[in-house]
């Protein structure tokens, strides 16, 4: 019998590192403001963080919950806490405190670590946490310590910077834990792999191409999806982690232009702010800069306008439960002499699955068989393979109700173009399903992010005593301009079927998730209030 050692080796991202140190030893790693580590500081950071981790008594299977910006401690984090084979918890720094205990407490954390502008979220419930034994602050902003406990470079002193042998025997360990927005609920813990995490990494670059030369900016937050696994594959190519604490456009092309960025993910959101501001300010790239997007279906003319000063937009899909992206609008040559009008429609396609994923498909989600290949048949999305996380912690229900048919069941609703890509058409909680007919509420929006005034636009169902729901548009009209809901309706007459443009516009702020996505469920409820919607 061989030895399986001789040709087989646990797939861990947190192997990236050592890799990368060895390799770009005193290659700048990472940068924040004035402060840089190389490749070399960086591991032995994350060497002191474990070891410091380990002393304190934080092991296998435990659980280490991080409240922090995109800042150097937590991209250590992503390395430390699965290399000593716990599990990393990043919370959503916008939740409240009463969201933030709950995740603390349903994930089982022993250690928390909280930078000290959002500890005043922590400071007030550590009383209803008695699992954790070891507090953390993170002193960016200043040098006061709500939390009874070490201040983090303190604590990072009294580890070891000597290399540690990752405490990892199974692939399919937890290796970080990624708490859902809870729009219909509780918030469910997405448990992540260490071999999803690694294929998805690796993935992540195969798809957007960087290299031991890019720089890439952390507009995306860390905590949502890991960073979409950029945490760790920007390092295992070697590139520069840009870290950016506020995600505000004048200081995103500052840093474009002062460091040369070549790469960055974004929300659609961050797309219309980035696109505003270089109108505002005529600003026009100097040199190629990529741009990965999801989270939202971009409306074309989001996509057009932000290429239209430079800029190159990769069109992704995914959700928590698939690690972040699964799917990649793969551009093809045939395409580049199309008008851009035509490219920015294809581009606004979710597409086909990553390589490292391979399985995804529209289907009904009754019978699980795929839909027409006819670019109009609607169905769900399902997908299925390596990337797809373990199930939700503690939940074995919803895991179960997630994965019926054995598949992961995305919620969102597509057709599929003849060429196999896919397009969303909605959730299938916002689809409108007005006197029979069914409305797309994202064909709608689209429609109306092309009118001249409109900044950002959502598009609900809300209930109409004839028809049962007809569609409404919220909008947020560009700064200077004052559309009316007149010209909003009349607009999309003129582009759509008329039966299909809203019947009503409100204008104001949307409510939007910390990363960007308009929670539609609150404008849905609002409108709902006292009604209850039924929904196939």
């Amino acid at each position: 019998m061989s030895d399986k050692s001789v040709y087989y080796d646990i797939l861990t991202p947190v192997h990236f590192i050592s890799r990368s140190a060895a390799v770009y030893d005193d290659k700048i790693a990472v940068i924040y403001g004035d402060k840089s580590y190389s490749y070399t500081e960086f591991y032995q950071r994350v060497n002191r963080l474990a070891s410091a981790l380990k002393k304190i008594g934080i092991g296998k299977g435990d659980k280490v919950a991080f409240i922090c910006p995109n800042t150097p401690p937590m991209l250590e984090a992503h390395y430390a806490v699965p290399m000593i084979g716990a599990a990393l918890v990043s919370i959503n720094i916008r939740l409240s405190a009463g969201e933030i205990a709950y995740i603390i407490d349903h994930s089982d954390a022993k250690a928390v670590f909280a930078d000290n502008e959002f500890a005043e979220l922590v400071a007030p419930v550590t009383g209803e946490l008695p699992k954790v034994k070891t507090y953390v602050n993170i002193c960016d902003i200043s040098r006061d310590r709500p939390l009874d406990g070490m201040e983090y470079e303190e604590f990072l002193n009294t580890g070891s910077p000597d290399p540690i042998v990752p405490d990892i025997d199974d692939e399919y360990q937890v290796s970080t834990i990624n708490y859902t927005s809870g729009t219909t609920g509780r918030p469910k813990g997405v448990m992540y792999h260490h071999r999803g995490a690694y294929l998805n990494a690796l993935g992540e670059q195969l798809e957007f191409g960087t290299n031991s030369r890019s720089i890439y900016l952390w507009t995306l937050p860390m905590f949502h999806c890991n960073g979409w696994c950029f945490t760790w594959g920007i390092t295992a190519m070697g590139a520069t982690h840009l870290c950016l604490r506020k995600v505000v456009p004048e200081e995103i092309y500052r840093l474009i232009r002062e460091k040369g960025v070549t790469h960055l993910c974004a929300a659609p959101t961050i797309l219309i702010g980035m696109s505003t501001y270089a109108t505002q300010h005529n600003i026009k790239l100097d040199h190629r800069l990529e741009i990965m997007t999801a989270g939202a279906p971009p409306a074309p003319t989001v996509i057009q306008n932000m290429e239209d000063i430079g800029a190159n937009i990769t069109q992704t899909y995914g959700l928590t439960e698939v690690f972040g992206p699964h799917s990649v609008c793969q551009w093809q040559a045939k395409w580049d002499d199309l008008p851009l009008e035509e490219r920015a429609q294809i581009k606004a396609r979710q597409g086909v699955p990553y390589i490292v994923a391979m399985y995804m498909d529209v289907v009904d989600p009754i019978t699980m068989q795929p839909v027409p290949r006819d670019g109009q048949t609607i169905g769900e999305i399902v997908m299925r393979g390596n990337n797809v996380m373990l199930g939700y912690y503690k939940d074995p229900e919803a895991t179960a109700e997630a994965f019926k048919g054995g598949w992961f069941h995305s919620g969102d609703l597509a057709v599929m173009h003849p060429n196999n890509y896919a397009q969303i058409m909605d959730r299938k909680k916002d689809i409108i399903i007005s006197g029979g007919e069914n409305i797309s509420t994202v064909e709608v929006e689209n429609i109306i992010y092309k009118h001249p005034d409109v900044m950002e636009v959502a598009v609900i169902p809300i209930p109409d005593e004839k028809w049962g729901e007809v569609p409404k548009a919220f909008v947020v009209p560009k700064p200077g301009s004052n559309p009316s809901a007149e010209d909003i309706i009349s607009f999309c007459k003129e582009n759509l079927a008329r039966f299909k443009a809203p019947k009503s516009v409100e204008f104001g702020e949307l409510p939007k998730t910390a990363t960007g996505k308009i929670q539609k469920f609150k404008l849905r409820d609002k409108e709902w209030a006292g009604r209850k919607r039924k929904v196939n």
